[in-house]
């Protein structure tokens, strides 16, 4: 059976991503672009026995080479094999989506028009003629609406219909005078069509490329056989447009058509049953985009989704954790073998456990986000910091991958490809890495609830994340006024409407953080536990172990049996060669209060932060023989002095992203000069904070 494949393309907010989930028994695939870390999706599903693949487009405004998204669009509508474009449109604002429709028509391919949120334009009185619509542009519109799944069977049929039998492909057809050049320059590279064959275009689109002035388009054609008359030919077409339209700037002659063509089609198609009047969305966003009010509005929401994260957070914790407790005892009782009755225990379950056990505040944390999100309160909270950013040399858009970050760093640093200026795209790459993820917060949990426990441990971790937040923004200006100078872009942006999120949405994006979370605790971490138990138990240093054994058979009491027994444990950990590699890199991080250990924990987390837990995990649970110490909390509060604790969470706020992140870093930076910088930026930033929070703790303890 052919496959038939479609190019689903759609400015952002749209409801693409809608569509794709309400197509029931789908097959999503998720990965990346050629050459780019630009997610793409790809839905395999069955219609009335036709097999069709749809490819999700980056959401974009135009067709440009602005943003990263933009240029991903128009390379695969250039060079890609598809069937089909299913443009995408949000009903309740046609004429701005009609936009990017007026370019879409410029290739000349069979399209579908899905007028998208039907339901909300009904519901907002307004009226659009679907039939009219596909008289003006030349192509079948139909209405549908992705969350009430209205009009997606008549839209598929539609599909196959085009696919089928497709009418001759529309076109935009623009004001005289610029068709006029369109046509002259078409029909002379119509007769030597054979020298575009490697540019995958029709005539009529390289005709308007060259007219555009497109860099692409020009050097494919400029060292061919076809320059010594198309220059002159061109020359000539700019010249009279630019006295024909009284403008210098051939791409704003364009634009104007665009626009024109997008007014007058909306205006013809649309009518309003309802007088407009002030909607829900402009009365809510009087108060939370508010300039006095608003940013206090936004934190009271932050402190709320980090006191629920702490909070509700603390009873499944508690199951699991007995879980794991129980698990760890069962170990023990059947295993003979003292090693194996280890690795199991201190390695297996306490590496693996200690990261497990803090699934549920990452489930909240990533639950609230991304209500946050779908509603479109993000977007809002992005125009309301645009001031403020501004004046730490950020753009008000480098808010959507900064407020990311507090989930992920890699779809943080993928978010960035917003940015256009190249200046503001580096900055907020660099600082993204002070925005705590969700892996940092097993560590913040963790060392909160031994240090801080009770009430107030919302507000401490609620204000974990917002010093983290204040660094990003003090590193920021100091980048910009330092390394990355240059002018300011000006914001722009669209708000989305205000929407009640959907429970598969919002389902799919908190179970896949989970899934992934829990996939990592069972194969990265395990190793990375198992790992650090072999390192923390080899050489055996069998002369230490006699010596210790016959001193503690002599020993007096159980006290002093105890206090013998948790000696040796210690001075095998040292010998180890997790012990080696923590004493020789002890001197590096003794100033700011941390032991070999704690040093240890820090290395591991430059693989995976959630390793850093695991790493305590095994390293604090060996050599107990206390059955009263069985919490990792109590251990660290006995082994780690209070102003070493403080300045351990400043070093895992702002030292360097793992792994994976610094990959992703690097491929949007472009260069991996930037990740060695990144590197020592971070570096250097947290052994600095830690260093003076290490000291300044201490005299205030005293």
């Amino acid at each position: 059976m052919d496959r038939l494949r479609i190019a689903l393309v759609g400015q952002p907010n749209v409801g693409k991503s809608m569509l794709i989930n309400a197509i029931s028994n789908a097959q999503l695939k998720v990965g990346n672009f050629t050459g780019v870390t630009v997610e793409k999706a790809q839905v395999l599903f069955e219609f009335k026995g036709r097999a069709i693949e749809i490819v999700d487009l980056p959401g974009s405004y135009t067709l440009s080479d602005y943003s990263l998204d933009e240029r991903v669009t128009r390379e695969f509508l250039d060079t890609e094999s598809y069937d089909l474009i299913l443009n995408v449109v949000d009903s309740t604002n046609l004429e701005r989506n009609l936009y990017l429709t007026a370019e879409l028509l410029e290739f000349e391919k069979p399209m579908v028009i899905a007028l998208n949120m039907s339901d909300e334009a009904k519901k907002e009185g307004i009226i659009i003629d679907a039939t009219q619509l596909s008289a003006i542009l030349g192509v079948p519109c139909v209405q549908v609406s992705a969350v009430t799944k209205e009009g997606l069977e008549e839209l598929f049929d539609v599909v196959l219909r085009q696919a089928k039998e497709p009418a001759p492909p529309s076109k935009m057809v623009y004001p005289d005078a610029l068709e006029l050049e369109i046509q002259k320059l078409t029909t002379f590279l119509e007769r030597k069509v054979h020298k575009l064959s490697s540019l995958s275009l029709s005539a009529r689109m390289v005709a308007i490329r060259l007219l555009k002035q497109d860099d692409r388009t020009y050097r494919a054609l400029h060292d061919s056989g076809l320059w010594v008359q198309l220059g002159p030919m061109l020359t000539e077409a700019i010249t009279r447009l630019t006295e024909a339209f009284d403008t210098n700037d051939i791409e704003e002659i364009f634009l104007r058509a665009r626009h024109s063509f997008a007014r007058g089609a909306a205006q013809e198609v649309t009518s309003r049953t309802k007088q407009i009047g002030q909607s829900f969305g402009e009365r809510v966003d009087a108060l939370l985009i508010h300039k006095i009010w608003g940013i206090p509005i936004f934190l009271f929401f932050m402190w709320l989704l980090f006191q629920a994260t702490f909070t509700l957070g603390e009873f499944p914790m508690a199951w699991i954790e007995a879980l794991f407790g129980w698990l760890g005892e069962q170990a023990r009782a059947l295993i003979d073998d003292p090693k194996i009755e280890s690795l199991v225990a201190d390695g297996i379950l306490g590496g693996v456990g200690a990261v497990v056990l803090f699934l549920p505040n990452i489930v909240i944390l990533f639950l609230g986000i991304a209500i946050l999100e779908t509603t479109g309160y993000m977007a809002r909270i992005a125009f309301l910091l645009d001031g403020l950013f501004h004046r730490f040399g950020l753009h008000g858009k480098s808010f959507i991958p900064l407020v990311t970050g507090f989930g992920c760093s890699v779809p943080a640093y993928m978010a960035t490809r917003t940015l256009k200026n190249e200046k503001d795209r580096l900055v907020t790459l660099f600082i993204i890495g002070f925005m705590s993820c969700g892996a940092k917060l097993p560590v913040y949990v963790l060392f909160i609830g031994a240090f801080f426990p009770g009430e107030g441990a919302g507000n401490i971790l609620f204000a974990i994340y917002l010093a983290g937040a204040l660094f990003g923004l003090i590193a920021a200006k100091i980048l910009r006024l330092f390394v990355f100078k240059g002018e300011d872009e000006p914001f722009v942006m669209e708000m989305p409407k205000y929407r009640l999120p959907t429970f598969r949405l919002i389902w799919f994006t908190v179970y896949g953080k989970a899934k992934s979370y829990l996939e990592k605790a069972g194969t990265f971490i395990l190793a990375a536990s198992l790992l650090i138990w072999l390192a923390s138990n080899y050489p055996v240093h069998d002369d230490l172990q006699q010596s210790y054994q016959a001193r503690i058979e002599a020993a007096a009491n159980d006290d002093e049996k105890m206090a013998l027994a948790n000696e040796l444990a210690q001075k095998e950990l040292e010998g180890s060669f997790l012990g080696m590699i923590g004493k020789a890199t002890e001197p590096l991080v003794a100033p700011l209060g941390f032991d070999w250990r704690m040093a240890v924990a820090l290395e591991t987390g430059l693989a995976a932060k959630e390793v850093v837990v695991a790493t305590m995990g095994v390293l604090y649970s060996l050599g107990e023989v206390d059955e009263g110490s069985d919490a990792l909390k109590v251990r660290l509060k006995e082994a780690i002095p209070l102003p070493s604790a403080l300045a351990f969470i400043v070093f895992v706020m702002l030292y360097m992203p793992c792994l994976a992140a610094t990959t992703v870093f690097s491929k949007e930076a472009g260069s991996w000069r930037y990740t060695a910088w990144l590197f020592l930026f971070t570096m250097s930033s947290a052994w600095i904070a830690a260093f003076i929070t290490y000291h300044i703790a201490s005299i205030v303890v005293g």
